[in-house]
Formats: C-alpha cells, structure tokens, sequence
C-alpha cells in the first residue's frame, strides 16, 4: 500500500519505537538439541508468519512486538525460504508473499488461488462496510451474514432461476472469509470485519475489479453499474473510477488476487 506522506514536525514519546535486538544478546536454548538463535516469542513470530495468513498486533501483541524487534533477522529468514516478509504498521500486519523473479527458478511454497466472484463481491461490500463504521468512530466493524447474502444475491442476472444454489454460494463465500481470516464470527450470525481487508483492497484493486466486472465472465452491466456505485459510497475521496468498456476476450469467472497482499492459507505453506 503506497501513501503521500507529508513532513511533520514529530516528537516521539515513550515507547513510540521498538528497539532492534541483537540475536547472541537474547538466545536461549528452549528445547533439547536447541541451536536456534532467535528468543522464545520471536521464533513464535516466525512460526505464525509460516503457518497463518497473518500476524497481527491485535491478536498476537507479544509475538508483534518480538517480530518488530526482530524484523531483519526475520526477513532473512524469509528470504531464506523465496518469501518476502511484509509488514504493514499502519494496520499492524504482517504477511508473508512468494517471491516470483524472471529468471530465477523458485520452489513455490505459497499458492496463489483466485477468489471466486461471490468472494469478490463480498469483499468489496466489508472493505466499505469497514470504512463506513471507521469513519463513524467506530473502533470494530461488524456485518450481519445477511447483509452480505443480500448484497451477493443483488448481482444475480435478472433471468437466474437456481436461488437456492446461488444462496448456498453466498453461505460458502462466508464460509471462506471466516477461514481466511477476513471475518471473525461473533455471534450466529454476526461477524467482525478484520482490518486485512483494507490491505487485500486499496484504492488500485478497486478500479481493477470495476473493470473485471464489466468484462463478459465478470458480471452483467447491472452488476458493474451497482458495484460502481458501492466503490463511491465507500471511497468518496479517492479518485473516481476510470470509465472502462467491456473487453470482448476476458472470461475469467473469478477475479485473481493481488501479489502484493496476504492470500494463501495456513495449509498451503510447505513447511
């Protein structure tokens, strides 16, 4: 995620930075047969970083801050593995991403699926959700599964007759997020947007989807005209949506996922 950052005079408090730690300063030996050299949270860090999509400082502070203090070593380690370790402070998150370089031949650790078009829609629908209520005040966005059922079924083609099939899509779409870890079920029902979401879609994604919408394995010209409308509710002040004509060869039913955001599950690291 870029940003137009501008110079301000700042005087940092007490406790505003994490101090770096050298590795022979702060090893241990933690199990039999040890020759790690990374302390007990830091290692914690690294193994989460490999099995889970994310690391966040919500869920996980003692292993965010050990990953901050951390963070050379641990993107050596990384780099180690043809992974790219990304840390994002303004959502404190952490994710890890293939490396994919022409020319050098990289075991692929990382899978890169697309979403499904349900997923997609979803998607979009929980990242406005999430800056509506943030914009609000709110500290936590929540959503009803309803809601996003509802939104889903809204882009069916006017002559679709299967509404139970199509429902059970939007059950398994929410399904999937909850999985993923872009929503966290509360109650039966009721889910907690994850701030990730505003990683997998910043404002360029948006404009992407817009004009995968428009293409014919997309979605209609009804669906393409509603989602624009979404993406100016939820953006009024980004840039508007560029005007894109339908494009004759794209089929693609499922939109591809961006390479620089988190997207692979637990189970398909190899570790």
């Amino acid at each position: 995620m870029t940003e137009d950052l501008t110079t301000v005079p700042f005087s940092p408090g007490p406790g505003a930075f994490v101090d770096t730690v050298a590795m022979e300063e702060d090893s241990a030996v933690l199990f039999d047969g040890d020759k790690g050299q990374l302390p007990y949270e830091a290692r914690r860090a690294f193994a989460l970083l490999l099995r889970s999509r994310y690391l966040s400082a919500a869920d996980n502070p003692g292993e965010w801050r050990a990953l901050l203090a951390h963070q050379d070593v641990l993107e050596s380690r990384c780099h180690d593995l043809f992974l790219q370790l990304v840390v994002d402070r303004d959502y404190e998150l952490a994710y890890k991403t293939q490396v994919r370089e022409d020319g050098l031949a990289v075991p692929i650790l990382l899978k890169d699926e697309p979403y499904k078009r349900v997923e997609t829609l979803m998607m979009v629908h929980l990242r406005n959700a999430f800056r509506q209520q943030q914009g609000a005040g709110e500290r936590v966005a929540f959503i009803d599964a309803e809601e996003l059922v509802e939104y889903a079924l809204s882009y069916l083609a006017r002559d679709e007759t299967n509404l139970a099939a199509r429902r059970r899509e939007a059950d398994n779409a929410i399904a999937t997020l909850v999985r993923e870890h872009v929503l966290d079920e509360v109650g039966e029902g009721r889910y907690r947007i994850l701030p990730v979401i505003e990683v997998l879609l910043p404002v360029d994604r948006l404009h992407e989807l817009a004009r995968w919408l428009r293409n014919p394995g997309g979605a209609d010209a009804d669906g393409a005209a509603h989602l624009d409308s979404a993406l100016d509710e939820g953006d009024a002040d980004d840039e508007p949506l560029d005007d894109v004509a339908p494009e004759d060869d794209a089929t693609d039913e499922a939109a591809p996922r961006t390479a620089d955001a988190p997207h692979d599950d637990a189970e398909e690291a190899l570790l």
